[in-house]
């Protein structure tokens, strides 16, 4: 089993920015791919990035591409979400998730491990 607790959400104003971390528990988090996913109101689960195990090779969405970045600190075993120039449509419940190696993937059910997720509020 591995535990995933996020934090780092809150309410900020447009243009403003959060970091939000996830640290794992529980297996070696260097085997696990990881990533971040979000849910609005009444919208599915969308992935937002995510990091490989190995070689550090990152996604984003094209939404936010340029304002976002995934990294990770495998010796605090953490997963960070950098978030600038944040819209109002990035409100949103971020989730992060952990995937057994693999390949890189976008698609949730090809996560293993879901934390229970952190509130992002972003006002116009």
């Amino acid at each position: 089993q591995v535990q995933l607790v996020e934090s780092g959400g809150g309410l900020v104003q447009a243009g403003g920015s959060l970091r939000l971390s996830c640290a794992a528990s529980g297996r070696t988090f260097s085997n696990y791919s990881m990533g971040w996913f979000r849910q609005a109101p009444g919208k599915e689960r969308e992935s937002v990035a995510a990091i490989k195990w190995i070689g550090d090779t990152t996604y984003y969405r094209d939404s936010v591409k340029g304002r976002f970045t995934i990294s990770r600190d495998n010796a605090k075993n953490t997963v960070y979400l950098q978030m600038n120039s944040l819209k109002p449509e990035d409100t949103a419940v971020y989730y992060c998730a952990a995937r057994f190696r693999g390949l890189l993937s976008m698609f949730s059910n090809n996560y293993d491990y879901w934390g229970q997720g952190t509130q992002v509020t972003v006002s116009s």
